[in-house]
C-alpha cells in the first residue's frame, strides 16, 4: 500500500481544523500523500458522510480518514476498518465506515482504535479527528500492524450503517434518499448493477415520493428531457440520481435524506 492519506469531515472547507490534521499526519509520516476529498459534508451528515466516502474507490489504496463525529468525546469507539480491497477506513464507530465497503471489495476485518501510544496526546474529547483518526492513519502508513491499534471487532458489533441497501421485490423497488448535491438533486441507495436489471436508460419508470405519483425517465444524461423536468441518471460513484434538468429535484418534491421512493416497472 502506498503511503496515501484521504481527510473527509463536516468541518467547513474554511476550518482550520483540516490544515492541523494534514500538519499532524505530516509529522508523524513526512513522505505521506493527503488528498482533501470533502470537507463540506454537512453537519452531522452520517448519511451524507458515507456517501462521499464510497467515492475512495477512485483513489489510489490507501488510509482514508472520515470526521463526521456527532458522538465526539463519548463512549462510541474509534475504529479502523480493513477493506478487501486493502483500503483503511478510520474513523468514529457511528455506521459511517461502512458503506463503503461495498465498493472497496467488501469487509475483511476491524479493530478498536485504543492504544493511545498511537494518539497525539493529550486528546482533546472535541476533536479526534486531529489527536485519534489522523494519527492512526499517519502510524499506519509507516507500517503499524492493524493489531497494535486494539481489539478486533466483529461485524456485527458495529455501529449500524446509516443505510442498507435499496429493496427489491419483482418489478419494483423501494429506495433511500441518502445524500443530496448542490444542485439539489438526491442519490439513492440502488447500485447502478441492481438498477439495470430491473431498468435500462430509456424506460419511463412510476415513481412514488412524499405522496406525489409520477412518471421518471431514466436518461444518459440531463439534457435529455426538457428543462425544468424530471429524471433518473447514473451517477459518477456506481449509484443512481434524481435530477430536475436546470432546477432543483429537492424543492419540487420537497424532498430530504432518509425520505422514501418507490420505483416501480410500467405495465
Amino acid at each position: 500500500m502506498e503511503k496515501i492519506i484521504s481527510l473527509s469531515s463536516d468541518f467547513g472547507v474554511d476550518n482550520k481544523g483540516i490544515a492541523v490534521m494534514e500538519a499532524v499526519a505530516l509529522g508523524i509520516c513526512p513522505d505521506v500523500k493527503i488528498f482533501n476529498m470533502s470537507h463540506g459534508i454537512p453537519f452531522f451528515g452520517i448519511s451524507q458522510g458515507a456517501r462521499v466516502l464510497e467515492a475512495v474507490t477512485y483513489l489510489p489504496v490507501g488510509c482514508h480518514v472520515m470526521v463526521v463525529d456527532p458522538g465526539v468525546g463519548t463512549e462510541r469507539r474509534g475504529i479502523v476498518i480493513e477493506t478487501g480491497r486493502g483500503d483503511k477506513l478510520i474513523g468514529p464507530d457511528n455506521g459511517i465506515l461502512l458503506p463503503a465497503t461495498r465498493f472497496l471489495g467488501g469487509f475483511k476485518r476491524a479493530f478498536q482504535l485504543k492504544n493511545d501510544k498511537y494518539y497525539r496526546n493529550p486528546v482533546s474529547p472535541v476533536f479526534h479527528g486531529r489527536d485519534v483518526f489522523t494519527p492512526a492513519a499517519a502510524h499506519i502508513c509507516n507500517g503499524v500492524k492493524l493489531e497494535e491499534f486494539g481489539p478486533e471487532l466483529k461485524q456485527e458489533e458495529l455501529a449500524q450503517a446509516p443505510y442498507v441497501e435499496a429493496k427489491v421485490e419483482g418489478n419494483k423497488i423501494t429506495a433511500q434518499l441518502i445524500d443530496i448535491n448542490n444542485f439539489g438533486s438526491p442519490f439513492l441507495n440502488i447500485m447502478q448493477t441492481v438498477m439495470h436489471e430491473l431498468f435500462k436508460p430509456g424506460d419511463v419508470i412510476k415513481a412514488s415520493l412524499n405522496g406525489k405519483q409520477f412518471d421518471l425517465p431514466y436518461k444518459r444524461t440531463y439534457g435529455e428531457v426538457k428543462v425544468g423536468e424530471v429524471l433518473l441518471v447514473d451517477d459518477d460513484f456506481g449509484r443512481v440520481e434524481l435530477a430536475v434538468n436546470q432546477g432543483f429535484f429537492i424543492d419540487k418534491f420537497n424532498a430530504k435524506v432518509g425520505d422514501t421512493i418507490m420505483l416501480e416497472k410500467q405495465e
